[in-house]
């Protein structure tokens, strides 16, 4: 019981971290290309992890096969979500992508239905679209503002990513138990930098070091530390012991949070939109995320926690 209590504030943490990383990703956006930025994001995650890797390995040994599912959900979730969001971010403001980056929990219960690996029910549902709800509120009103010609392309990228995200979500968890998520996303993320490579040569080439202002390079640290190796790690472990519907649920978290943030840090301005959108994410995180199951099952000696998810 302690393990699913601590996953679910993994997951609420990591959406938090997302909340700033989507900031740092549009300041920095402008001083380089999108896949770009994915690379030496993650090159500094991966030297995050470095030093614990001896530690991490898994004893057993890992067939073909399976570092092959791992490349592949490490190229998807690392390499093209990323690189979807941060082109997303040149075409569409932070609201409008904040939307769109709503409907991962969406995609992620429709994916996972019409693969088996979860049930549609009721409370799911509800919580999903209390909290998509809640984002909508929010943002909606000054996202339906953008009517540039290249919102729809925007659009579609971040929808992308976010399909993205979902796909990983679903199919990471077999990994991520049988193999441990600390490795899994150290492995993922090292095959996704190994994908982008070739791309980020292609397009801008590698001959030197990326040549981002002080106050860019404090926020790609940032982004392959905080917003990387720990954010991720976080993700992950919680996919480990929620179902991946409970775990992105979370997600929608981090578009509020970070104007709530503003309002505490910056004072900015608290809306009657943002303190009422708030609430509904927050009831659609209660309502979808099984914390009531959760707690009722520390009376009901035997059962998991999983039989009722």
């Amino acid at each position: 019981m302690p393990r699913i209590f601590l996953a679910h504030i993994a997951a609420a943490t990591a959406a938090l971290s997302a909340g700033a990383a989507v900031v740092a990703t549009r300041y920095v956006v402008g001083e380089t290309d999108p896949a770009a930025l994915a690379l030496y994001r993650y090159v500094i995650s991966i030297l995050c992890f470095a030093p614990l890797l001896p530690f991490i390995w898994p004893s057993h040994r890992l067939a073909a096969s399976d570092y092959a599912a791992i490349a592949l959900l490490g190229i998807i979730f690392f390499g093209l979500f990323p690189w979807a969001f941060n082109a997303s971010l040149q075409y569409i403001p932070a609201a409008r992508g904040a939307v769109g980056l709503a409907t991962i929990p969406i995609q992620t219960l429709i994916v996972a239905a019409l693969f088996g690996r979860e049930t549609i029910t009721r409370p799911r549902a509800l919580g999903v679209a209390l909290a998509f709800l809640g984002i909508a509120v929010v943002f909606g009103p000054e996202a339906a503002k953008a009517n540039s010609p290249d919102t729809l392309l925007g659009d579609a990228l971040m929808l992308l990513g976010a399909l993205c995200a979902a796909i990983y979500s679903v199919f990471s968890r077999a990994s991520l138990v049988r193999h441990g998520a600390l490795f899994v996303t150290a492995l993922a993320m090292m095959f996704a930098v190994l994908a982008l490579l070739p791309v980020v040569h292609w397009q801008t080439g590698l001959s030197a070091l990326p040549s981002f202002s002080a106050r860019g390079w404090i926020a790609v640290f940032f982004l392959g530390t905080c917003a990387g190796a720990i954010q991720f790690s976080l993700f992950t472990w919680a996919l480990r012991w929620l179902p991946p519907t409970t775990t992105v649920l979370y997600l929608t978290l981090n578009p509020v949070s970070a104007m709530l943030l503003g309002h505490l840090l910056m004072n900015e301005q608290l809306t009657p939109a943002l303190v009422a959108g708030l609430m509904l994410v927050l009831a659609g995180i209660f309502v979808g995320s099984g914390v009531m199951i959760t707690l009722k099952a520390r009376w009901l000696p035997g059962r998991s926690p999983f039989e009722t998810s």
